[in-house]
């Protein structure tokens, strides 16, 4: 057994991960006057400095890491990485955490040291996994074990697609390529992944880990370095990999390391579950046994490093350095990165000749502690930091001022790529580290503040593109304000857009809701949820204030669509005649059942207003007390909306009394020759509302209205004649004439022909807005022939009267109202 401080109580409280072994040792050293700390990780020293100054406050505690010194002036407790614990002061209560890292083969030998070395002088406390039981029973006297059970039961689930991860899993890998490529899948088929790598800063780190544990997103995909300081609520670990690089060679997982990454599910008294990605095979069952039971081959040797140095000279310091261990379970480190770089300064005579006194062997060795990282070629590392002992032996014995802000000013800027913001925040932490070396530079208040701004900045920045890469920040955030039934504050813009909590979700048109374009089902779904429950009070709001609304907030478009602030609300459609059209709301999942027949009140009591408004004239026609020939003429003005070719009506005309014309004047009736209708029918607005009504009880699409002005428009071949009659014109071969300017046109051909064949002039022409030779198809259906003449073409009246027609002309000439008088006449 190795000779030991016998300094106070000795303790090792061992177990596996979420044993509380951490907060009983922090428990511990505030319960003593003074104590210290010592982690493995910089973040791991933050979380809990920061924890202990809530419960304590700043004065009272330090924070000492590489790269962050935070001492009062009269601390009381100590935190601190275990490379930077100050062990030449003496505190009563000493701890160090994950012990069993002194078989690390990188940092081993400084875990080992402080377990030979370090201690409280009431007490000492070492935690880690009983791995280590049988080497610290060797190597320290009187040291006293507490073994601490997981407070959660993990257990193994298997295989499992990635894509059917439970919520609250953490996927591992061990490289950064695989952990991006498992992120982005995550991204589209489940809304987003925190990531975590080792290159990332604690800063960035911290910054990922709370998106998952705010609840933003509900996975996380790391490499191993969740397997250490990293406390979040995980319940299941997936490993998409087994095997890993160790800096050397690519080997197979050990049993404890699964337990270290897969411990991290289950947290306090929830258990975990542990397995793999689908793609990987399962674990082996001899792995999967030693997991679950916390049974591990004990450690049989711990790293080592002499720490008795000699800075007599160089070679002594490497001598002493190079000195084997006397106990046979501890095992000479391999050359760490600092005895690595010394080895490559020695070789140069400028620096051994810079060397040459104790305390310049010292300083050498302090710049040869600086840490490397930006993980560079150990050349590149030796080189920097060659360059500094030179300045640090100059006349000035510091570090230039202009030399060090051109190091620090090239690295304050954050555009760039991941790997270059790593690259970066890499290089900073050199330099943040650099100036907490009071001794070596002028103000190091002031670079260190410049540094740790620069390295925030950056971290910032990397944690940004992060999350814009890995993160659908608007799908996660619905999600989980879904998942916790939180109200969603919603925003309905001018233009319709929809913002669920500040993020853009799609577009409300009336009372439909148009999604924006999502990548993924569950994205779908989460956006088109989120939005029908955020717009709940919005649609309550709307159809109140459309139940409200005066006539003059509605509109109907050439479509048959009822508009409400230029928006669609509901469709025409054919009722039981063409005056009786029905109301039909556009489909909607946000309004219910009440709110629909609220709706459709409103709007049937809108287009009853609107369609008497309109079509004035011909409801006043269908409610007058009529007698019988009248009425059934105001019948069929009806049903052809307002104008009817005579023809067709001829019988009714001849059965009108006196009485019956008199009444059918005062409503602005006129009996033409060729039609009968309603003049104040053939307006434009009217005009158009007629062509919608005819082709909605039709169930035909309606046609655009023939421009205002227009006396005579062609008339296509795909169009149904018919539809130019319900407007008020009357289709004549290829052209359609507006009936009460056919009136005037064939009053004009019928004076003409009195005396004979005539020709088309343009002055007759122009009655219909059209050229003579436009004109001769419309004299041709109304039964004029063209004969050749030496000047062109003239007109005869073919066509026979039929004997009613003259006599109802002669009783409309004795009728003493001009409205009525036949259009020929004059």
């Amino acid at each position: 057994m190795m000779s030991t401080p016998a300094i106070g109580r000795v303790i090792a409280v061992l177990g596996p991960t979420n044993t509380g072994k951490t907060h009983l040792a922090l428990e511990r050293m505030l319960g003593h006057r003074s104590g210290m700390i010592g982690f493995p990780l910089r973040l791991l020293a933050r979380e809990n400095y920061d924890r202990i100054v809530r419960l304590k406050g700043k004065a009272s505690v330090a924070l000492l890491t590489g790269e962050e010194k935070i001492i009062p002036p009269h601390p009381r407790w100590f935190v601190c990485t275990v490379e930077s614990m100050p062990l030449d002061r003496r505190v009563d209560f000493l701890a160090i955490d994950e012990i069993q890292l002194c078989a690390d083969p990188d940092r081993g030998h400084v875990f080992t040291d402080r377990l030979l070395h370090a201690r409280g002088e009431s007490e000492t406390m070492f935690l880690g996994a009983e791995t280590i039981k049988p080497l610290i029973r060797r190597l320290v006297s009187r040291v006293e074990f507490i073994t601490r059970p997981r407070f959660s039961q993990l257990s193994y689930q298997g295989q499992q697609k990635l894509t059917r991860l439970p919520a609250r899993s953490a996927v591992v890998a061990f490289s950064a390529a695989d952990v991006y490529a498992l992120a982005e899948l995550i991204r589209r088929q489940k809304g987003g992944a925190a990531v975590v790598l080792g290159a990332l800063s604690p800063r960035t780190r911290n910054a990922q880990v709370g998106l998952y544990q705010a609840g933003e997103v509900d996975y996380l995909v790391a490499t191993d370095a969740i397997g250490m300081g990293l406390n979040m609520d995980v319940d299941h670990v997936a490993f998409a990999a087994l095997r890993k690089f160790d800096g050397r060679v690519p080997r197979s997982l050990e049993s404890a390391e699964v337990a270290q990454i897969a411990g991290r599910a289950g947290r306090h008294m929830n258990d975990g579950t542990f397995g793999t990605t689908g793609d990987i095979g399962g674990i082996d069952p001899m792995i999967v046994e030693a997991v679950e039971n916390h049974s591990f081959p004990p450690l049989k040797r711990l790293q080592w490093r002499n720490s008795d140095l000699r800075f007599t000279s160089v070679a002594a310091l490497l001598a002493s350095l190079n000195r084997l261990p006397d106990d046979p379970g501890l095992i000479r480190a391999r050359d760490a990165d600092d005895q690595l770089v010394l080895q490559a300064l020695a070789a140069d005579p400028e620096i051994l000749a810079r060397a040459a006194a104790p305390a310049r062997v010292k300083l050498l060795w302090d710049v040869c502690q600086v840490p490397d990282f930006r993980k560079t070629l150990a050349e590149q590392h030796s080189r920097l930091l060659g360059v500094i002992f030179r300045h640090l032996t100059g006349p000035a014995e510091k570090l230039p001022g202009d030399w060090l802000d051109q190091q620090i000013k090239r690295l304050d800027r954050t555009d760039g790529d991941m790997d270059t913001l790593m690259t970066r925040i890499a290089n900073i932490r050199t330099w943040t580290y650099v100036s907490h070396r009071a001794d070596w530079l002028d103000d190091a208040v002031a670079w260190q503040e410049r540094a740790r701004g620069i390295e925030d900045r950056l971290s910032d920045a990397l944690h940004e593109r992060l999350t814009q890469r890995f993160v659908d920040r608007r799908t996660t955030m619905l999600t989980r304000k879904l998942k916790d039934n939180d109200v969603l504050a919603s925003e309905v813009e001018k233009d319709g857009d929809v913002r669920v909590e500040g993020h853009f979700v799609g577009s409300l048109h009336g009372f439909q809701f148009r999604a924006d374009h999502t990548e993924g089902a569950s994205a779908t779904r989460a956006v088109a949820l989120a939005a029908h429950r955020a717009l709940r009070p919005e649609i309550a709001s709307r159809v109140s204030k459309v139940a409200t609304e005066p006539d003059a907030a509605f509109r109907l478009d050439g479509q048959g669509l009822i508009l409400w602030q230029n928006e669609p609300l509901a469709r025409l459609t054919a009722g039981a005649t063409a005056l009786t059209p029905t109301v039909e709301i556009l489909p909607s999942d946000l309004i219910d059942q009440a709110a629909r027949e609220l709706l459709h009140k409103r709007l049937d009591d809108w287009l009853d207003s609107h369609l008497r408004q309109v079509m004035a004239p011909i409801f006043a026609a269908l409610a007058a007390p009529l007698p019988g020939a009248a009425r059934g003429l105001a019948f069929q003005l009806g049903e052809g909306l307002g104008s009817v070719p005579r023809a067709g009506a001829e019988q009714q005309v001849t059965s009108l009394t006196d009485d019956a014309r008199t009444a059918l004047a005062r409503l602005d009736v006129r009996l033409g020759r060729e039609s009968i209708f309603l003049p104040r029918l053939l307006k434009p607005a009217a005009q158009a509302l007629r062509g919608l009504l005819w082709a909605v009880h039709r169930n035909q699409t309606p046609f655009p209205p023939p421009p205002p002005g227009r006396i005579a428009v062609p008339v296509p071949q795909d169009r149904a004649p018919a539809s130019f009659e319900a407007m008020g014109f009357r289709p004549l071969n290829s052209w359609a004439v507006r009936v009460d300017m056919l009136e005037r046109f064939t009053a004009e051909v019928r004076r003409a022909a009195r005396a004979g064949a005539f020709p088309v002039t343009p002055a007759l022409a122009a009655l219909l807005g059209l050229s003579p030779a436009d004109a001769g198809p419309i004299l041709q259906a109304l039964g004029y022939l063209p004969e050749a003449s030496e000047t062109g073409p003239v007109y005869r009246a073919v066509r026979r009267r039929p004997a009613g027609r003259r006599r109802t002309a002669d009783r409309m000439d004795s009728s003493p109202f001009a409205a009525l008088r036949d259009f020929g006449r004059g």
